[in-house]
């Protein structure tokens, strides 16, 4: 694959958005520890796809995820791979996730699967393990470990006493808001194979972790948390370079903690506002994070994009192109020590969250 410079790929990315939403992230690896070679992947999540009747679906979702797959094959130059972030289905209905699949059986390349929260409670991942494989897994690509992780398993009792079916079990976790749910978590059998799986890898070896729900605890009201994160996160400490990209959120969110970098990826379905805005439960929005702009919260492409993530140096730089918005760049800042937002970081800098109606 052959490389192209920042200013290049950002003027393809912003010719593709002027057509149209482009609700998905690229992601450009560029510091393969055995690889000279650049190379890039395609990230979609959270589409929330959501069966009516029959062969009915809701439109509006279908339509972003069928966007994404349209812009993703549409990419120049390709992507090595794509991953899908979590949450195909709604209400992890069998129907909900073959219609996925089938969508997604267009993209043009590998596709690599995280499991989210929707995909799970109904039947805890059957189906989606019976199409898709295990839940948590590993792989190396260019000098680049990968990590997938199944981060929104909750503890037993809440799982298997509590609920009269499983419909039930789904509806309690799909919601938003609920205080009759559960935190998520990795879980410790996870955890246990997580560390196995690292002490084969150098720890010089760059790392990108995938997970469903931040691998940090955020807002507990809505399950922007996950309960064993610092147990996580110390399994990957050791590392000199480690790089967590998730879904579940919606929205932009960046972090650091020691060597870990944090990325959200926006959804194709919808935005969630932040936390701020409906305050049951304390929240810990990472102080790093300069909220989106949504310039129309009652258009439903607003506050979609695609992210392109350049880690050169083993930092995270993140490009945000957002249609119909400004767009926005989190950079690595050295004199700092933690990634900034070029130019809305300064609280002196920043615009209204609200523009135009």
């Amino acid at each position: 694959m052959s490389r192209i410079d920042r200013r290049e790929f950002l003027k393809r990315g912003g010719a593709l958005l002027a057509a149209s939403s482009l609700p998905l992230s690229l992601v450009d690896v560029a510091f393969g520890k055995t690889s000279e070679q650049n190379f890039t992947f395609a990230y979609i999540s959270d589409s929330h796809l959501t069966h009516l009747k029959g062969r009915e679906f809701v439109r509006n979702w279908d339509r972003g995820l069928i966007r994404a797959i349209a812009e993703a094959n549409l990419m120049d130059p390709r992507p090595d791979f794509i991953f899908y972030g979590g949450d195909i289905a709604q209400l992890g209905k069998p129907e909900e996730i073959d219609h996925g699949l089938e969508l997604l059986g267009a993209l043009r390349g590998d596709v690599h699967y995280v499991m989210g929260e929707h995909d799970y409670y109904l039947d805890l991942g059957e189906h989606w393990r019976k199409r898709l494989g295990p839940d948590h897994y590993s792989f190396d690509h260019k000098g680049v470990h990968f990590v997938v992780l199944n981060s929104i398993k909750t503890f037993n009792d809440w799982t298997h006493n509590r609920w009269p079916s499983g419909a039930e079990r789904m509806h309690q976790m799909a919601r938003l808001d609920n205080p009759q749910g559960s935190p998520f978590m990795v879980g410790e059998q996870q955890r246990a194979w997580l560390k196995d799986d690292l002490d084969k890898i150098s720890k010089d070896t760059p790392l990108v972790v995938m997970s469903h729900s931040p691998l940090q605890k955020i807002y507990k009201g809505w399950n922007f948390w996950t309960e064993d994160a610092e147990q996580v996160q110390a399994l990957l400490k050791p590392f000199k370079k480690v790089n967590v990209l998730y879904g579940h959120v919606h929205q932009i969110q960046t972090n650091q903690i020691g060597n870990i970098s944090f990325n959200a990826a926006m959804a194709t379905a919808w935005p969630w506002p932040y936390p701020a805005t409906y305050k049951q439960q304390a929240s810990y929005l990472p102080k790093l994070t300069v909220n989106m702009n949504r310039a129309d919260p009652f258009f439903e492409r607003d506050a979609t994009g695609w992210q392109f993530i350049n880690l050169h140096t083993g930092r995270v730089d993140v490009n945000y192109l957002l249609p119909g918005n400004q767009n926005r760049v989190v950079a690595w800042d050295d004199r700092a020590g933690h990634p900034a937002d070029t130019q809305f970081q300064d609280t002196a800098n920043r615009i209204p969250p609200q523009t135009h109606y």
